[in-house]
């Protein structure tokens, strides 16, 4: 099964950019599609290998900050080439 999935990483603390930067940089190295843009970050593929990259790299990005919040969205379908028809 195909999902696409919006993930947007907000450190609650001065120096958040670092954390940011890496969890952009890990993600870009996985075989997934990713998608970036300045509100969030979009990738897509297999259900399986998809969850289990954001399961490894969330707890990573969680170990590099003090506080924070993930914000993600699931849908099934892998809707990297969107474009809107309006």
């Amino acid at each position: 099964m195909k999902i696409s999935v919006e993930l947007t990483l907000t450190p609650l603390q001065d120096n958040f950019e670092p954390a940011i930067i890496h969890f952009i940089k890990k993600m870009r190295v996985s075989n997934l599609k990713v998608l970036e843009n300045p509100l969030s970050t979009q990738v897509f593929g297999d259900y399986n290998e998809v969850m289990e990259v954001l399961t490894t790299e969330i707890k990573e990005a969680f170990e590099l900050i003090d506080k924070g919040l993930l914000y993600m969205k699931i849908v099934k379908s892998d809707r990297h080439d969107y474009e809107p028809h309006f």
